[in-house]
This record gives C-alpha cells, sequence and structure tokens, in this order.
C-alpha cells in the first residue's frame, strides 16, 4: 500500500545554488595549482570549474524566474 503523501514542490534554486557553490569552491580551490594544472595538461578541470560557476548563475536566474511565475500563476486574483 502507498501512503497518499503530496509531492514536493522543489523549483530547483537551491539544488543550483549548492551545485555552483561547489564549483566556485573547486575552481578556488584548483588556483593555486595553475602552474601543476598546466604542466599536466589537465588546466581544462579549472575552467570546467568557471564554466559551471557561470551555468549555475544563469541556472539560477532560470529557476527563480520560474519560481515567480509559478508563484503568480496560482496566486488568487483580486478584484
Amino acid at each position: 500500500m502507498i501512503a497518499p503523501v503530496e509531492p514536493l514542490d522543489v523549483d530547483g534554486v537551491r539544488t543550483v545554488q549548492v551545485g555552483t557553490a561547489l564549483f566556485l569552491l573547486g575552481f578556488l580551490g584548483l588556483l593555486p595549482f595553475y602552474g601543476r594544472l598546466e604542466d599536466e595538461g589537465t588546466t581544462w578541470l579549472l575552467w570546467m570549474c568557471l564554466t559551471g560557476v557561470g551555468l549555475g548563475l544563469l541556472g539560477m536566474e532560470y529557476c527563480k524566474r520560474r519560481r515567480r511565475f509559478r508563484t503568480e500563476r496560482h496566486a488568487p486574483v483580486d478584484g
């Protein structure tokens, strides 16, 4: 038997924020090792983290707009 549980209303903002923060920490953590990364040919790791931050910022804006749209759509109309 399945319990009658309402689905979570998740808008994704927190998830994207956490992911963006992790990419930022990865970028900042790898930055002091740029020379070693360059010697080993793995500077793509650094740029991948920076790209993750950039895409995360875009994703945050998208999720916030989506949340705002959903809130306005479900808000009662006064009048």
